[in-house]
């Protein structure tokens, strides 16, 4: 039967990262936004981190009114002033079917809507988790209010990049994965991104200079735009609600290529464990500081 869904698996230490979790909002927005929810099945309570019965009383009844995003975490927004949050942790995957369709193995959330269809979350590994707060408290919720700047937003600048980063004395990649600085960016971004910086993803953050951080600065808003574009990085199985594959894979430089030559200057891609993260780099161009 045909399905409407996003899927999400990664191999590895890979998670949705920001252009996938964009996907995921520009494929879910037209199905649920308007819609009522009429019923909840929780069929696997742990991934709600309320009360179940106060869970179920504030959104059934309540229409969907957009999605959003903040960092890697999904906003929906409800009405009645409510919002609930939503990580996709590794593998979590989001489906909207019509009924009767058979929902997906590893389903643990289903939203019944007022026309007939379900949202669906489903999960391999049960990670994902699910958060209802009150809109106008979102930004003071602990997973929320600790994110970094928003790479699209104009309080993300060269200068103020630069500050964060000063104050870390940690390696660039670690640093720039943790969220903290600015968001978005997991383990595949953060290697496209300081190579087109030029950056060893080994440097230490605070010996990095103002022009470095506005090369990290405008790769970071190219590379994510870029992928956003192309649906996302597939590489193994992501799906939007289409049943397409991203294409970002396509235009990978390092991440993922190992032993692959360098398209600056021949020299062949090397991995090495950075925080027990899978990093892929050019030993050649990627300066260490």
């Amino acid at each position: 039967m045909g399905k409407l869904g996003t899927t999400f698996t990664r191999i590895e230490e890979n998670m949705p990262e920001l252009p996938e979790v964009q996907t995921v909002i520009n494929n879910l927005t037209p199905l649920i936004t308007g819609r009522t929810v009429k019923e909840i099945d929780l069929l696997y309570p742990k991934m709600i981190q309320n009360d179940l019965v106060e869970f179920n009383q504030k959104i059934i009844g309540r229409k969907f009114i957009g999605i959003r995003r903040r960092g890697k975490y999904l906003l929906f927004d409800l009405s009645d002033g409510q919002t609930l949050i939503s990580h996709l942790r590794m593998e979590g995957k989001y489906s909207v079917l019509k009924d009767p369709e058979e929902l997906p193995k590893h389903s643990h959330v289903v939203f019944w809507l007022d026309n007939g269809e379900k949202l669906v979350y489903h999960d391999t590994r049960k990670f994902g988790r699910m958060h209802l707060v009150s809109t106008n408290e979102v930004d003071q919720t602990k997973e929320i209010k600790k994110l970094g700047l928003e790479p699209f937003s104009s309080e993300f600048t060269p200068e103020a990049l630069f500050a964060m980063l000063q104050k870390k004395k940690g390696k660039i990649k670690v640093v720039l994965l943790s969220q903290e600085v600015v968001v978005g960016l997991g383990n595949i971004y953060v290697d496209e991104v300081l190579y087109a910086a030029k950056i060893h993803p080994a440097s230490i953050s605070a010996n990095l200079t103002l022009n470095d951080a506005k090369e990290i600065w405008q790769a970071t808003k190219e590379i994510l735009k870029k992928a956003i574009k192309y649906g996302g990085t597939t590489i193994f199985s992501f799906k939007n609600a289409n049943g397409d594959i991203g294409h970002f894979q396509d235009y990978l430089k390092v991440h993922s290529q190992e032993g692959a030559t360098c398209k600056r200057d021949g020299h062949l891609v090397e991995k090495i464990k950075l925080d027990g993260r899978s990093t892929y780099f050019c030993p050649q161009c990627q300066i260490l500081k």
